[in-house]
């Protein structure tokens, strides 16, 4: 079992971490992932449960050691070497997980540098319309004018050639994107020697048979692909479950609470309140998406599942997830986030009527994503949960799994 949080309003500083932690692995000594080697484990400390006597939790998950761009690359190399490790990264995407990453990036750069001996040069930034390239690193205390100054049409593939012709032996793309264009471009990158990071889920949860071309890449090319942050709220959840696996255990199913929006809303939705307006409060507060609905059509979960099934050795397609809409079907054409809001208050019986008959029973209502791996199925749907259950534990928008 593992909490994580959407990282919403003053947390949103902390989007990124899960990048930067994907970073961290990716430079390590003799092949040993960040967490397996040294002082890494007493870093990060998973706490795997086994043995029978009934459902377990899969993992806990202690908290960071720090959580700072330091905390997270605390173990990436020993402090005895003298040489530097040189990166070369670009960032595609600079909005707002980009631009909290580049923020981590400019704080903790020196720091990395002066104890731990990681050379980190940001030599790229790219959006869909411009990009910036520097070949000794572009200065991050004021990349925003210098990006906005540039003049050069974005190029996804002159970015990885200007990265593998820096004078740096490793080169890293992180997408912080949501594109699926942006994500084509992964077996071109890796199949050049660059390594990919993101928190992206369109590669994990789209077609299966680009799923599988990638992840054949890195053995192929012996190139990384790091995307810890599409799943869990920035728990180490894909880490958690490929060492399991890896390690010789068998994954029996996955269940989980993958929205933290959906978390937040389900917490708050209790005798007394109205769906709508607890939808409004999260709107308000930033937890949902622009449109909501692109929250309650369970989509977003329905992507996580997919990517969990995958990892759990389940090779379904997204459109395999029955997915169990929150959207009204009357309100899925309304023209505008704004019309959803206002008729939104009119089904609001419908979600009182069930959360009534949860709470008459002594149970919780919970948006909730599971794989059976046994069955090779995957389910995203409201469920009832006792009160004592971990589920209903939970608090704001923590995600568990």
């Amino acid at each position: 079992q593992g909490r994580g949080r959407k990282p919403t309003g003053q947390d949103r500083k902390l989007m990124p971490l899960s990048p930067l932690r994907d970073l961290a692995r990716l430079l390590t000594r003799g092949g040993l992932p960040l967490g397996l080697c040294g002082g890494g484990r007493s870093a990060w400390p998973p706490q795997i449960f086994g043995g029978g006597g009934g459902p377990r939790p899969l993992a806990t998950f202690g908290k960071e050691s720090s959580t700072t761009a330091e905390g997270a690359v605390n173990m990436a190399r020993p402090r005895a070497e003298a040489d530097e490790i040189k990166v070369a990264v670009g960032v595609v995407g600079p909005g707002l997980v980009g631009k909290a990453l580049l923020e981590q990036f400019r704080v903790q750069l020196p720091v990395l540098r002066a104890r731990r001996g990681l050379d980190i040069k940001i030599c790229a930034l790219a959006n869909s319309k411009r990009m910036l390239l520097s070949d000794s690193g572009i200065e991050l205390s004021d990349w925003k004018d210098r990006f906005e100054g540039s003049s050069e049409a974005s190029d996804l593939v002159g970015i990885k050639d200007h990265l593998l012709s820096c004078s740096m032996p490793i080169p890293v793309i992180i997408d912080c994107t949501a594109s699926d264009y942006v994500s084509d471009y992964y077996q071109q990158w890796m199949e050049s020697g660059v390594h990919v990071i993101t928190p992206n889920k369109k590669v994990n949860s789209g077609p299966l048979e680009r799923y599988n071309a990638v992840k054949k890449l890195q053995e192929e090319k012996h190139v990384h692909y790091f995307y810890e942050a599409t799943v869990g709220a920035g728990l180490p959840v894909i880490a958690t479950i490929k060492h399991l696996m890896d390690t010789g255990d068998h994954i029996k199913s996955v269940e989980g609470i993958f929205s933290g929006t959906l978390s937040y809303i389900f917490n708050n939705f209790k005798s007394g309140t109205k769906f709508s307006d607890i939808v409004k409060t999260a709107k308000e507060n930033g937890f949902t998406e622009p449109d909501p609905r692109d929250d309650l059509s369970g989509t977003d979960v329905a992507r996580k599942v997919t990517t969990l099934a995958r990892e759990s050795g389940v090779g379904l397609e997204l459109s395999d997830i029955p997915v169990e809409s929150l959207v009204p079907k009357e309100l899925e054409s309304c023209s505008s986030s704004e019309e959803f809001m206002q008729k939104l208050p009119e089904f609001d019986d419908q979600m009182t009527k069930l959360q009534e008959e949860a709470a008459a029973a002594g149970e919780v209502l919970r948006y909730v994503g599971s794989v059976d791996v046994a069955t090779g199925k995957g389910t995203v749907s409201l469920k009832r949960y006792p009160e004592s259950h971990p589920f209903a534990q939970l608090n704001g928008t923590d995600n568990i799994i």
